[in-house]
């Protein structure tokens, strides 16, 4: 797909119906040299976020693409469904709610061209979000820290911006259940990071439930890295070593002609390593069911339509396994 402009900003939409036109408009009206297009795609939003977007798509001065989806697939899988379509020299992604000012794009674009940075992650002196939204999201950074080859300390926004280079590379990878910043770190280590402004939500509360949380951050924990199975592999050894010891603790006692004791210990060691097993057994059956789905090519998301301005409505297939969808 040719490049046609400077920026492309990619927004997933979901119940976004309230807050997507007013951001739209604010993006419309900025100055980027070079041109820029905005990517909109309807994540199989409940309400009539389909319609409000396809409004935005005929009313709206600069180039509006619609992506509608066949249902509701995730904020990941619809970012690149909406990458997939982007045409700028750089990419911005950003949420539909209006906590992240519109004016900021600016700021973020030329802070990653002039520098030349692959992708620039914002970060926020403080962020208006639920004390739990917080909370969840500095454990899934120190999960990050440890899992995934990132520079410490660098905040993992889904505000970013990323070059042309970072997001064809990505989307190589076609697995169903994509974690945008885990591909980015395999593909490139030249990162940058800026401060911006983060506001409260204008009205509604957040899409992200404690569940969503739960699968986004399992996505990074199982499929961007083999240490669980590692850590599952040294705790099974450091067990097993201390069974050892205990065995060698009764034989002991044997020796010195006392009875060994202790049913209720011999009971708490027997349900403990049975725990350790079922968690272990159920991590690699996570890994198996995951590997299972990709195999049987369990698509990263289906476009039911793309709607641009001045051209007929396209319909696409599922994304493959086996090539990018650019």
């Amino acid at each position: 797909m040719s490049r046609t402009f400077a920026l492309s900003i990619v927004v997933p939409v979901y119940n976004g119906a309230n807050s997507v036109g007013a951001l739209v408009d604010a993006l419309a009206g900025l100055e980027i040299p070079g041109g820029h297009e905005i990517v909109l795609v309807n994540d199989g939003s409940p309400d009539n976020s389909r319609d409000v977007c396809l409004a935005l798509v005929r009313r709206t001065d600069v180039p509006v693409t619609l992506v509608d989806l066949a249902r509701n697939f995730g904020e990941h899988n619809a970012v690149m469904a909406g990458l997939s379509q982007a045409r700028g020299s750089f990419i911005i992604t950003m949420d539909d709610d209006l906590q992240n000012p519109p004016e900021e794009v600016v700021r973020l674009f030329l802070h990653a061209r002039d520098h030349r940075y692959d992708v620039v992650y914002t970060y926020y002196a403080e962020k208006q979000h639920a004390w739990w939204r917080n909370l969840g999201s500095r454990f899934t950074n120190w999960c990050a820290d440890q899992l995934l080859d990132k520079p410490k300390g660098l905040y993992l926004s889904s505000f970013r911006c990323m070059s042309a280079f970072a997001v064809r590379e990505i989307l190589h990878h076609a697995g169903p259940y994509p974690y945008v910043d885990g591909l980015l770190m395999q593909v490139t280590q030249n990162i940058g990071r800026l401060q911006v402004r983060h506001l409260s939500r204008a009205e509604g509360r957040s899409n992200y439930t404690i569940r969503r949380l739960i699968r986004l951050w399992s996505a990074m924990f199982l499929n961007f890295s083999v240490m669980p199975l590692r850590v599952s592999g040294l705790l099974g050894t450091g067990l097993g070593a201390l069974g050892g010891l205990g065995f060698l603790v009764i034989l002991f006692e044997w020796a010195m002609g006392r009875t060994p004791e202790g049913y209720a210990s011999l009971a708490s060691a027997i349900l403990l390593l049975a725990g350790v097993q079922l968690v272990m057994l159920g991590l690699i059956g996570e890994y198996l069911g995951r590997l299972f789905l990709t195999v049987n090519r369990k698509p990263q998301f289906v476009v039911r339509e793309v709607h641009a301005p001045g051209a007929e409505t396209e319909r696409s297939r599922p994304a493959s396994l086996d090539a990018p969808v650019r």
